[in-house]
């Protein structure tokens, strides 16, 4: 075997912070969906704004998730092209 864990320190820490089902169900959210505010993911998973918004904190600080303003509302989309194969891979979904 030729790899080393240093090799795989990126999908460690992506896998970390995806490891909350809210964080995963977000991403996986917006891959399906391309990009979406926090008004319709709360809708969507029956969860707080405030609670979303400090999910979507943690996803961005690790540059999964980028928000981008669109008039008064920001939408997000994962930026993370080892985060969308990782959740893929998952469940088995092309992207």
């Amino acid at each position: 075997m030729e790899m080393k864990p240093k090799d795989c320190d990126e999908q460690a820490e992506i896998l970390k912070i995806l490891g909350n089902p809210i964080r995963l169900c977000i991403a996986r959210g917006l891959i399906k969906k391309g990009s979406c505010n926090v008004t319709y993911m709360e809708e969507c998973l029956g969860v707080s704004q405030s609670s979303i918004s400090q999910h979507l904190a943690k996803l961005k600080s690790a540059g999964i998730v980028k928000g981008y303003r669109s008039g008064t509302e920001i939408y997000y989309q994962v930026v993370s092209e080892s985060a969308k194969k990782i959740i893929n891979a998952i469940y088995e979904e092309e992207n």
